[in-house]
């Protein structure tokens, strides 16, 4: 487990790198300034890894431990919220996405074969959720602008 947990730390400095600059090229964010944050992100990611580690029988992703995580140190009533708020917000969240779609086509493209085997079925998939995402957006959007009275 310590190999593992070592390994992910390599591949999390990484991402927090790629984040820096995805920040800095993207947006104009000074990445110096960031790099509190991002490691506040990055342990935070770090330490939802490892409690699901340590939980295997539960059946909860790193994800939803990480999003607990981030939860109760931002809660007002805790002591930490003032300074997690303050390093936190200087990370442009939008700038982490880069990193994990380039992860995402890489664990895609390991798994061509897998793939190829489910043929058309994939794509079908994709043009429903392609044309449901459309028209969920278009309705909530009607909905808000007839609400606003702005159309």
């Amino acid at each position: 487990m310590l190999s593992r947990t070592i390994n992910q730390g390599k591949v999390m400095l990484v991402v927090g790198f790629m984040i820096l600059i995805g920040q800095w090229i993207g947006y104009g964010l000074d990445p110096i300034k960031s790099i509190p944050g991002v490691l506040v992100v990055l342990l935070i990611a770090m330490l939802a890894l490892i409690i699901r580690d340590l939980t295997p029988k539960l059946k909860f992703p790193a994800f939803a431990w990480a999003c607990l995580i981030a939860l109760l140190l931002s809660m007002p009533f805790m002591p930490t919220s003032k300074l997690f708020l303050e390093y936190t917000n200087k990370v442009n969240f939008l700038a982490t996405t880069t990193p994990i779609l380039a992860f995402a086509g890489i664990s895609v493209g390991n798994k061509i074969q897998q793939l190829k085997k489910m043929s058309w079925k994939v794509f079908l998939v994709a043009i429903v959720v392609f044309v449901g995402t459309y028209f969920g957006s278009a309705i909530v959007s009607h909905i808000v602008l007839k609400m606003q009275g702005i159309i």
